[in-house]
């Protein structure tokens, strides 16, 4: 790998970071989803913690909550405790987990409805909630004509 290749898988890989931090994840998270998204085959916990400069508890953290969310899936190894493991690559898991992220908002987006203090602050949180419920079908349009 080329120096700039290495150099741009870094920022791609932090930029991932950074993505799934604003969706609550660690950063360490997200870097280690944009590091498996971009490798041709899975990784071991070593090989995460090494080519991310993580300690081993946040890689096993990250590892959980990738899982967790669809984003990865672990295989394991014939003989041995430890899992590799690999993005789960797709669009589909994506928009699913940002799927359920909007429908947590949108419960709460309506659990204030009733303390709206007027008619003007009413409609201004209806129409964020309506925002947020037309991403949501449309979301749920997506995945079921890939499907």
């Amino acid at each position: 790998m080329t120096d700039k290749h290495a150099e741009e898988r870094d920022q791609f890989v932090n930029a991932m970071g950074d993505i799934l931090a604003s969706w609550n994840l660690s950063r360490s998270t997200g870097r280690t989803y944009g590091y498996l998204l971009v490798r041709a085959t899975p990784a071991s916990s070593d090989e995460l913690r090494v080519g991310l400069g993580l300690s081993a508890g946040a890689v096993s953290t990250a590892m959980r909550e990738l899982v967790s969310w669809g984003l990865a899936r672990t295989i394991p190894q014939a003989g041995s405790r430890r899992l590799l493991i690999e993005a789960a690559g797709g669009f589909e898991q994506l928009l699913a987990a940002s799927q359920e992220r909007s429908r947590a908002f949108i419960r709460t987006l309506r659990s204030g409805r009733s303390l709206t203090e007027d008619a003007r602050a009413a409609s201004r949180l209806d129409a964020v909630t309506d925002l947020f419920e037309a991403y949501v079908d449309a979301g749920e349009r997506m995945l079921r004509d890939r499907g």
